[in-house]
């Protein structure tokens, strides 16, 4: 019951705050409702990650170790099941998605002032969907889901974006997000069917489930095409160049809490994909994979640093570091080691606070200087109250500097992969030189200078400063203790490694 409770907890809330919002002209309710439904999603998931037994007791080659899980049968002709579980991977990501989620919710308290209760209906659901992706491992459920979450995400791009002289801009980026995503979930869903019809082919048994597939034996041209759909919508996803095409429109045209929720939450359900279904279900034609995937990444890495420097505003910046960040995640997947997979962990939960703080104080920004301009703005130190303090410190944590989580995901990525792949990771570590640029760049244009007036600007609210004190314990917190998130995911990690390891071997005598 606990995973139906942290599944249909958003759908619930949403769909009340929906039905309250048309009724409540100040738009309280509704957020309140959908903090409240966040909350309840967080405390079970702490509960469950300070209560979860993530020791490698009995580890095996087999499959994961499930804290909870639960079955019921839902299309049996079809073999398909409402079939929920979760493991430490989960678990973090679960976590994860619950916090960026009420505060997604904290930071647009003053920014929607329109259809509130419809907004909050649209962004629960997105986060439903999210989550529901994290705990479904019935693949049919699973794209189920991946599919569902797209819909409302559409519907924040396009009704709630920055103003309505912008109105044309958030249409195109919406629907640029939606073909893109939709794309490349077709071919994700191509390859769900494959993979299907091949295990029933070897084993006379139809079935979705994902205990039972990554028993199939893939290799050869068929592995190799069928992996390619899901790399294909994981790297549009996540994304890495060249499909990275939809991502600086859609968080550019986004409302600040409908960015946080893209560069925070959304994107990760890519780096999750990768780590519970690409890689486990594929492994030699992942392990053969690796050269691209790699090359891949380290190409992300550069571009992403380059075209933020050379960006002037503010949120698409931010958008294109986050591809950056990204191809040190696709690196370390594809190093396949467990040291190089757990520094993904941490990168994922890193890039997903720090770019989300980012958006945050770009929002924050914007509605006290009315632009995203960095031409336009300049000597805003000291006239902002902490703002620029906080820009600060999640500029330095973007950078890589230690004691930041980012510094510790990043490390152990590139510490991890060195062994195998020597020159990929002294060519990525050029990309954390980029980084310093783009960033101290960020700082230099927005709020340092001369300043244009000695006149106070609004200073933060108690809100706004609670939110972003809440981002800076959390990016310290890894960054100090990054045991924390290396104890639950260790097994979890240890499981994709070894998978990963078998392909390599499998590759490696073919």
């Amino acid at each position: 019951m606990l995973l139906c409770w942290l599944l249909f907890i958003p759908f619930i809330g949403g769909a009340a705050c929906w039905l309250v919002g048309r009724g409540d002209r100040g738009g309280s309710a509704p957020r309140l409702i959908a903090f409240a439904s966040m909350l309840l999603v967080f405390i079970p998931a702490l509960w469950l990650w300070a209560t979860g037994d993530y020791s490698l007791a009995g580890l095996g080659g087999g499959s994961p170790q499930w804290q909870r899980e639960i079955s019921a049968s839902w299309i049996a002709p079809f073999g398909i099941d409402f079939h929920l579980a979760i493991d430490g991977l989960s678990v973090i990501m679960v976590l994860l998605a619950s916090v960026l989620g009420m505060l997604a919710v904290a930071c647009s308290w003053s920014q929607v002032t329109e259809r509130v209760g419809m907004y909050h209906m649209n962004l629960m659901w997105t986060l439903g969907g999210v989550i529901g992706i994290f705990l479904a491992i019935d693949l049919f459920l699973y794209f189920f889901f991946w599919e569902l979450m797209l819909i409302p995400m559409y519907f924040l791009i396009a009704l709630w974006g920055h103003g309505e002289y912008e109105r044309a801009a958030n249409v195109r980026a919406a629907v640029k997000f939606f073909i893109y995503t939709q794309a490349s979930g077709l071919l994700m869903l191509a390859s769900i069917l494959g993979l299907v019809f091949t295990h029933y082919a070897q084993t006379g048994v139809l079935t979705f489930d994902y205990n039972a597939l990554l028993e199939t034996q893939l290799g050869g041209s068929l592995g190799m095409v069928l992996m390619l759909g899901f790399f294909i919508a994981f790297a549009v996803k996540l994304p890495a160049v060249p499909f990275h095409g939809w991502l600086a429109d859609a968080q550019a045209n986004s409302p600040s809490s409908g960015a946080v929720d893209l560069s925070g939450i959304l994107v990760k359900t890519a780096a999750y994909g990768f780590l519970r279904l690409a890689l486990p279900l594929f492994p030699e034609s992942s392990a053969a994979f690796a050269p691209i995937a790699m090359a891949l990444g380290v190409i992300s890495v550069y571009y992403g640093a380059v075209m933020a420097f050379a960006q002037t505003d503010m949120k698409r910046l931010i958008s294109y570091a986050s591809i950056s960040h990204m191809g040190f995640v696709l690196i370390g997947l594809y190093a396949g080691t467990l040291l190089a997979l757990q520094g993904v962990m941490i990168q994922v939960v890193a890039s997903a606070i720090s770019t989300a703080a980012l958006f945050i104080l770009s929002g924050q920004l914007y509605e006290r200087m009315g632009t995203r301009d960095m031409r336009q703005l300049g000597g805003l130190f000291g006239r902002l109250g902490a703002l620029p303090g906080f820009a600060l410190v999640f500029v330095v944590a973007t950078l890589g500097m230690p004691a930041t989580a980012n510094f510790v995901g990043e490390f152990l990525i590139l510490f991890g992969a060195f062994g195998d792949w020597p020159w990929v990771v002294v060519i990525a570590s050029g990309g954390m030189i980029l980084a310093a640029v783009y960033a101290l760049y960020l700082m230099h244009q927005v709020y340092w200078g001369t300043p244009t007036s000695d006149d106070t600007i609004a200073r933060m609210s108690a809100r706004e400063y609670v939110i972003m004190m809440t981002l800076v314990v959390i990016t310290l917190i890894v960054g100090l203790f990054p045991q924390t998130v290396l104890s639950v995911s260790q097994t979890s990690m240890t499981e994709v490694s070894h998978w990963f390891a078998t392909g390599l071997s499998a590759s490696s005598a073919r």
